[in-house]
């Protein structure tokens, strides 16, 4: 069991130096289990495609080689890589470790700054959010992807059901998401200006569930919770990835797109309450006249 976090600090729920060595480990081979990764930063760079305007200095977090994907139609210039695991930094260009819950740059020094499937394991992310903002010069770009909450959920149901017929009670294995909503409220907590979440569901059936492992693995995303669970059996595993099957073995991955800017003067600025010059009944009597 970990040790309760000081009054007002946040739950530690993720150990970030294990958090840190999964990514490590699974940095020599991580080009073969990067399709998650592939299609966020595709995603990312279609969104960026389309902002009309250029970003000079950019931060990308946790991209794991895949910045090549950014196409000259995003007006991204310099590029600082970053990661929480060094491993995953290998390559040219100017690179640095950090955690994100502990950004050591200067205010307004990004005109970008990209995250790429790593937040979700932060302990406090509207801290970690904030900090972000803070390193974004005025109307500077924030856009990051994360697991949401449907996250993994069959898996987590399967491992759930075997510990608990097998030793009456079950451990923590699988980490928990948060939804959506409570993702985008986020972005407003920690200052950003017209903040936006949406999501995008992806189902991945395994015919082995034995791969669906193996990929977790392979992506770094093996369990990091500060909580260490009791050693997985053989029986309980068998009997997780039984039921797993037995449900389809399809494994869903809600990927969570948060995206804000740093607050600057000349930014459109939502009308005060009460300031409308015409009402909504109005609008409506006056379509039915028509």
């Amino acid at each position: 069991m970990s040790s309760p976090p000081p009054s007002g600090a946040p739950p530690r729920i993720f150990d970030r130096a294990l958090a840190a060595r999964r990514r490590a480990r699974a940095s020599a081979r991580f080009a073969a289990f990067d399709f998650l990764h592939r299609r966020v930063m595709a995603d990312i760079v279609d969104r960026l495609e389309s902002v009309t305007r250029d970003f000079p200095q950019a931060l990308v977090y946790g991209a794991s080689g895949l910045e090549s994907l950014i196409t000259p139609a995003c007006g991204v210039g310099d590029i600082l890589r970053a990661d929480l695991a060094a491993e995953r930094l290998a390559g040219p260009g100017p690179a640095l470790v950090f955690d994100e819950e502990r950004n050591p740059f200067a205010p307004a020094r990004f005109d970008l700054i990209v995250s790429v499937l790593s937040l979700h394991a932060v302990n406090d992310l509207v801290g970690a959010l904030i900090q972000h903002r803070a390193a974004l010069k005025p109307d500077g770009l924030f856009v990051a992807a994360l697991f949401g909450e449907e996250t993994l959920s069959s898996l987590r149901a399967a491992l759930y059901a075997a510990e608990c017929a097998i030793r009456g009670g079950a451990s923590p294995r699988v980490a928990p998401f948060a939804d959506v909503r409570s993702l985008g409220a986020t972005l407003q907590r920690a200052g950003f200006a017209m903040p936006v979440a949406d999501i995008d569901s992806i189902r991945v059936r395994y015919e082995n569930p034995i791969r669906l492992l193996r990929d977790l693995r392979g992506m770094g995303e093996a369990n990091a919770l500060a909580e260490r669970p009791r050693p997985l059996t053989r029986a309980i595993a068998a009997d997780a990835l039984a039921r797993f099957s037995a449900q389809g073995g399809e494994a869903r991955f809600d990927i969570v797109y948060l995206t804000g800017w740093a607050p600057a003067e000349d930014q459109p600025k939502p009308l005060r309450p009460g300031s409308a010059t015409h009402s909504l009944a109005d609008a409506v009597r006056a379509q039915r006249r028509r």
